[in-house]
């Protein structure tokens, strides 16, 4: 297990954001976990191109390596950087999407393929201030997945969080204002339209509705 000499529990994001901006961005450099809320639930986070760091969510989470993460991204300039875009009217569709709790699969580039090992991920642009605050220091994608044990339910109290993990991870950064502990809806864009794979906070038929709003507009554009 590779965990921070910086190791601490139970920092309160609300009391010093800059601190536990500073600290995270440390966490995420040296390959540690950490925990921290997001527009769903709260999340377990680090760097998705180190394995070791990759490997020790699984190994905590006691999930099969070879489950993918959804990935939280600061903007669609950075997600162009990873993913193949199959048709230009997602781009549209994404931005009037994000940010937002929807997790939407795209096929990545070749790069990212070969070094992740993967045709497609999840990302999202999360509508939370200290993800995107984080998202935008760090400057890269920032793996983000359920604080749980595989087959049990997501923990979304910070005291239980800190109970039960505090041995486990580098930190856990946690928030005293509500928490609205519904996950993100999962949709699967590697096609032509939206596929749900899972419903969340944001209901498909409005995601839908988006959709049918960016091809309207795509195709009123090209026949101007």
């Amino acid at each position: 297990m590779r965990l921070s000499s910086t190791k601490t529990t139970g920092l309160v994001i609300d009391d010093d954001i800059e601190g536990v901006l500073k600290l995270a961005h440390k966490l995420y450099f040296e390959g540690s976990v950490f925990i921290h809320p997001t527009d769903t639930i709260y999340g377990f986070a680090a760097n998705p191109f180190n394995k070791e760091a990759v490997d020790e969510i699984s190994r905590i989470k006691q999930r099969d390596e070879e489950h993918k993460y959804i990935l939280l991204i600061q903007n669609i300039d950075s997600l162009l950087k990873y993913i193949t875009v199959v048709d230009d009217l997602h781009i549209d569709f994404l931005m009037r999407i994000w940010p937002n709790p929807v997790s939407v699969v795209l096929p990545v580039n070749q790069e990212v393929g070969d070094i992740l090992e993967t045709e497609t991920l999840a990302f999202r642009i999360p509508s939370h201030t200290f993800c995107q605050r984080l998202l935008e220091r760090i400057q890269a994608p920032l793996i983000s997945t359920s604080v749980n044990r595989s087959g049990e339910a997501p923990l979304n109290d910070p005291q239980v969080i800190i109970q039960e993990f505090r041995d486990e991870v580098g930190a856990v950064f946690y928030s005293q204002k509500k928490q609205h502990p519904v996950s993100s809806t999962l949709v699967d864009l590697t096609g032509k339209v939206p596929i749900l794979l899972r419903e969340g906070r944001i209901p498909f038929s409005h995601i839908q509705q988006e959709f049918d709003a960016a091809m309207e507009k795509y195709s009123g554009d090209k026949h101007q």
